[in-house]
């Protein structure tokens, strides 16, 4: 229902309250001259109304039947008055008592003879009289002479007739028949607009039947209205600034709030409908807005009728429910937004297939790759997307060694495609990639991880003293176990660490190498072994991230839920920070926001949890650069 019919109804429940009001005032009963004067003289009495027979029964009484020539009892009469001042007083105090009419009498009040007392003449109406010995002295008169003109006596004169008491009562009863029938219409019209008024609210407001309303509720344009409302709500209610704060009273605490609580928890998205039964595989920042986050989920397996993968949008404002949901037909293990696009959304699936979901369509990709050899046929851990915004490629890679370069707005086929065969390996050549990442400003080589645990470097294309394709020289060597996840240190200060990255593995351990200079291929077999080893995890450690700000931290999770803050200008031994994280479900995934201060963690419970690391993530200038810098020569001596 609209605004402005609610308010139109209001305002006819206002106007049909007001009349029902004035209509009970109007029934009150109402007291006549006559009655109010004998109740102020007598006390209350209950109120007399006469119609119009007893009015004429009762000026019968008073006035006497009608004379011969019709003419009635006249104010010209002998009064009491009358009889006092031409001295027979006297004769009227010796009327005894008993001779007192006890009819109705007609009494005159000072403002004329037009007002009416209702009461029956009694004994103690009547004035004591005694007898007073008067003398009357009549004087003469100056007579004037009457003077006859004869114009006076030919004009005529039209007067109206004297109008009598009677007259008078009778136009009353009259006026006041024509008020009441006026008044009997006027409250017949007003209860019929009354009746008018009930239909039309009730009909306002009834209740929708059932077919009504799952056709109400069926409307795209309605269910449209609720999402966005819903979102708006949500989003207000997981804001958590405070709108009654007082500004005006300074602050009485000395210490700092969140003292003791150097890592805290910012809020945990999770919705049984998408997250039940299944694991985050991948999570990702928007590059354009800080509060939106994205999330990919494997299959359900109690839920068969369900997509078998789901991209989710998270919104920092609203953790009930997602922004975006996508759908996917195999399970997605891979999942970025595009930096060049911030409507796009990328990812990769256990079928080999790469999607491309837009936010401005519906649940189903706009863009996929098709199933064929041309492109992936075996699950893409590993997505990637390097360049500028007039020139990117989105880089993809499989477990079968594959490494595809694509075009974002053509998928049909790759652009490039890239096999790393190791001829070293027994069984087969190829290399199961589980982790692949790029140096900073770097379009051309790369590093990957994989199921055998070493790491290798390869070419896109051809370079000087470098072919394109797998180095199979040049092995980094150090993990007993399939590398989950590998990065490189990015390019953000005054000092260059572009050289160096981590990897994780389910060896229990992160390890820091040195990327060896490119300018400088081997020409035979040689093994690089890591610069340090941190093994104070105490399960798989899934993903290891430097943090984009500060140059000596970064984070890791493992198997047992723990997420570990390190930063090795404070320590190398132990991090700085290590919180539990759930309910000691693995967690598969971290990444960092734009700003470092916030870390996403993907759970294998399906929850993506976000913690804020405060104070820790500004950094001190270039004396964090310089104190890495030491580190880093100290680690390698």
């Amino acid at each position: 229902m609209s605004e402005q019919r609610r308010q139109q109804i209001e305002a006819k429940k206002a106007k049909l309250e007001q009349m029902r009001e004035a209509r009970k005032q109007r029934t009150k009963p109402r007291t006549s001259v006559g009655e109010f004067r004998s109740q102020a003289a007598d006390g209350p009495s209950p109120v007399r109304e006469y119609d119009k027979t007893d009015m004429n029964r009762m000026l019968d009484d008073i006035l006497g039947p009608n004379s011969g020539d019709g003419t009635p009892y006249r104010s010209g009469s002998p009064s009491v008055n009358q009889f006092a001042s031409s001295g027979r007083v006297s004769q009227a105090s010796n009327i005894p008592p008993e001779r007192t009419s006890p009819r109705p009498s007609m009494g005159v009040s000072s403002g004329g003879t037009d007002h009416l007392v209702h009461h029956e003449m009694t004994p103690r109406f009547l004035p004591d009289l005694v007898d007073i010995q008067q003398e009357v002295f009549e004087l003469p008169q100056k007579t004037r002479p009457i003077m006859y003109d004869k114009h006076i006596q030919t004009v005529e004169v039209e007067t109206e007739a004297p109008e009598t008491y009677e007259d008078k009562i009778r136009q009353q009863i009259i006026t006041q028949q024509t008020l009441e029938a006026e008044r009997i219409a006027y409250e017949k019209a007003l209860e019929e607009e009354a009746a008018k008024l009930d239909r039309e609210i009730e009909q306002e407001v009834r209740e929708l039947s059932e077919e009504e309303r799952a056709a109400f509720l069926s409307d795209p344009k309605v269910l449209d209205f609720i999402d966005d409302s819903t979102k708006i709500f949500h989003r207000v209610l997981n804001d958590h600034y405070n709108y009654m704060s007082d500004y005006t009273q300074g602050t009485e605490t000395g210490g700092d709030d969140s003292e003791g609580r150097r890592v805290k928890r910012v809020c945990e998205f999770w919705n049984e409908r998408y997250g039940k039964n299944r694991s985050i595989t991948d999570v990702d920042w928007s590059p354009k807005f800080p509060e939106l986050t994205v999330a990919s989920y494997n299959k359900n397996h109690a839920a068969m009728n369900e997509p078998a993968g789901i991209v989710a949008v998270w919104n920092t404002h609203s953790v009930e429910r997602p922004e975006f949901v996508f759908h996917s037909q195999s399970d997605v293990l891979s999942v970025m937004f595009s930096p060049f696009h911030s409507n796009l959304i990328f990812g990769g699936t256990y079928s080999g297939q790469i999607l491309l979901w837009d936010n401005r369509s519906k649940h189903l990709p706009v863009l996929k790759t098709p199933l064929s050899a041309a492109g992936h046929t075996h699950p893409v851990y590993a997505i990637q997307m390097v360049g500028t915004q007039n020139a990117h490629n989105l880089i993809t890679s499989s477990t079968d060694g594959t490494v595809c370069s694509w075009l974002v707005d053509m998928l049909a086929q790759p652009q490039e495609t890239l096999e790393l065969i190791h001829a070293g390996h027994n069984k087969t050549g190829e290399v199961a990639i589980t982790a692949l990442d790029f140096p900073n400003n770097e379009t051309t080589t790369f590093w990957v991880g994989t199921e055998e645990g070493n790491v290798y470097q390869a070419n896109r294309y051809d370079r000087a003293g470098a072919k394109a394709g797998l180095n199979q020289y040049d092995v980094y060597k150090g993990h007993s176990g399939p590398v989950m996840g590998l990065h490189f240190h990015p390019l953000a200060g005054p000092v260059d660490f572009s050289d160096l990255f981590l990897t994780s593995s389910v060896d229990w351990t992160v390890k820091l190498w040195r990327a060896k200079s490119l300018a400088k291929p081997s020409s035979s077999p040689q093994t690089i072994n890591p610069l340090y080893s941190f093994d104070e995890a105490d399960d798989y450690v899934y993903d290891v991230k430097w943090h984009p700000q500060h140059p000596a931290i970064f984070g890791a999770v493992d198997g047992s839920g723990k997420f570990d803050l390190w930063n090795l200008n404070t320590d190398t031994e132990v991090p700085v920070v290590s919180t539990s994280v759930g309910t000691g479900r693995a967690l598969n995934k971290l990444q960092w926001n734009k700003d470092g201060r916030h870390a996403a963690l993907g759970g294998s419970d399906g929850k993506l949890y976000v913690y804020d690391i405060g104070d820790m993530a500004a950094s001190r200038g270039e004396v964090e650069w310089s104190e890495m810098q030491k580190v880093v020569a100290g680690i390698v001596s």
